[in-house]
């Protein structure tokens, strides 16, 4: 009944929308890893924004950043940086827009500038405070992903300025910046190399717009009830609303638990 592999996104996904777990989840993935199934994480935090949920549900296998940093068992697998000439450009194009920016690295984040409202606004739906000010901080460890806060539609600049680079907005103020080349679909595809798992095998769950890939690429693709309309037409099954056990439903309906 094993040697499944099961990805699953944290936010509208493991996390309601109060950023709790529901307890149904919590034991849905206890009873997915005594079946002997692999269970992981894949979503566009970074590393440290999701440390406690690790260990309180006990993986230790994730894909972060929107595929641009794999773990596997503890182990760092894959690393997908933004090239440092591409963010000195970026904040620069950042600055006269007169948008902040957040450079992401595997420990810490850092802000372009001090507080600012839509900082704020975006990092306190996850739960999150405003970083710290260090404008030079992708000169001193690699960047994974960078946050840029904006109005929608803003972005587009950055789109027609940036070939090598992906945006995808996560919040009404913010959108994610990582490298052209990166989705959690790549980073997926890592851990499953490591796994030695067919792509058949391979489940995941997920809700937001950077779970189209992901969800289009593994073998069966879960979109939640609560999941965007986009995501809804691309999976291979739409299961509950998270707050409505969304998870333990999904996971039952196609056969995990049995």
């Amino acid at each position: 009944m094993g040697d499944k592999v099961i990805f699953f996104d944290i936010d509208g996904t493991i996390l309601d929308h109060n950023k709790e777990i529901p307890k149904t989840t919590r034991e849905t993935i206890q009873k997915l890893k005594s079946a002997g199934h692999h269970v992981a994480i894949a979503t566009g935090r970074a590393p440290f924004m999701f440390e406690d949920l690790r260990r309180e549900l006990n993986i230790h296998s994730f894909v972060s950043y929107n595929g641009q940093y794999v773990v596997f068992e503890g182990e760092v697998i894959y690393e997908n940086p933004i090239k440092k000439e591409t963010l000195e450009n970026l904040l620069q194009f950042a600055d006269k827009e007169n948008h902040p920016l957040v450079f992401m690295s595997d420990v810490n984040m850092m802000s372009t500038t001090g507080d600012h409202p839509l900082i704020e606004e975006s990092m306190g739906s996850l739960k999150f405070t405003q970083p710290e000010k260090n404008r030079n901080y992708y000169l001193e460890r690699n960047i994974y992903q960078t946050l840029l806060f904006c109005e929608i539609g803003e972005e587009e600049r950055y789109t027609k300025q940036y070939s090598e680079l992906k945006l995808i907005r996560w919040h009404d103020v913010s959108t994610d910046i990582l490298p052209s080349n990166g989705s959690k679909a790549e980073g997926i595809k890592q851990l499953a190399k490591r796994l030695n798992i067919p792509k058949e095998n391979i489940y995941a769950f997920g809700d937001g717009l950077n779970d189209l890939e992901m969800i289009e690429f593994v073998g069966t693709g879960v979109a939640m009830g609560n999941a965007v309309p986009s995501l809804k037409e691309i999976a291979d099954f739409i299961t509950k609303p998270v707050d409505e056990d969304g998870i333990q439903f999904g996971c039952e309906q196609l056969g995990l638990l049995k």
